[in-house]
């Protein structure tokens, strides 16, 4: 933990990327590692994670991502993209994965799977697509500590329009709705921000002890 508070201190949104320098496939595959391992409610991460690598897309995502440079100076450029129709497959197919993974038999999940059945496929359909874009906000927050520790930069952004980036990208058919955006790399020198003072509330200010 000794860098980690240095480290957060050292990253910023960063607003201005150098487009000749690109992240490795050995860090690449940390930070991937990074999300899948994050936390979730149920651990069912109800979500897609689409690492959009094609020049010509991203150039088409610009606009929608009000014209931020980001976009397509950013070494990659993820979205985090809300699974809008979970239902009792979605549920199964975890269990199934529980059951695998820690070789018990799926009989034994039944009251775990028939808990999570309850509460989360008896939400209104609005509420539950806000539950479940809310947790990609759970997986970017690991992507941005990690990425911290490797000195990568991430832009995390809600500046775009929701139903344009989903209709390039196609994925209202495939039942999803991108809920976020980041963007990777690494700082330009030419960036000013990178140079101003973190602010933030006090501990005294923020903290509540009861």
């Amino acid at each position: 933990m000794s860098k980690f508070i240095e480290n957060q201190n050292w990253r910023y949104a960063t607003k201005k990327f150098d487009a000749t320098k690109k992240i490795s496939n050995e860090d690449l595959n940390i930070l991937k590692e990074a999300i899948r391992l994050s936390s979730s409610s149920y651990g069912l991460q109800p979500y897609k994670v689409i690492i959009v690598e094609s020049p010509e897309l991203r150039a088409k995502i610009q606009p929608a991502a009000w014209g931020q440079s980001q976009i397509v100076e950013a070494s990659h450029l993820i979205i985090f993209a809300n699974e809008t129709q979970l239902d009792e497959q979605h549920i199964d197919d975890y269990i199934s994965n529980i059951s695998e993974t820690r070789n018990i038999p799926v009989d034994s999940l039944a009251g775990y799977s028939d808990f999570m059945k309850s509460k989360i496929l008896t939400l209104p359909e609005d509420s539950k697509n806000i539950w479940t874009a809310k947790q990609t906000y759970l997986a970017l927050g690991n992507l941005l500590n990690a990425a911290a520790e490797l000195k990568i930069d991430v832009t995390p952004m809600e500046g775009f329009v929701p139903e344009q980036v989903n209709e390039i990208l196609g994925l209202e058919k495939l039942g999803l709705n991108t809920s976020l955006i980041a963007t990777l790399g690494y700082r330009h020198e030419e960036d000013a921000t990178q140079h101003y003072k973190k602010v933030r509330k006090s501990q005294d200010e923020l903290f509540i002890t009861l």
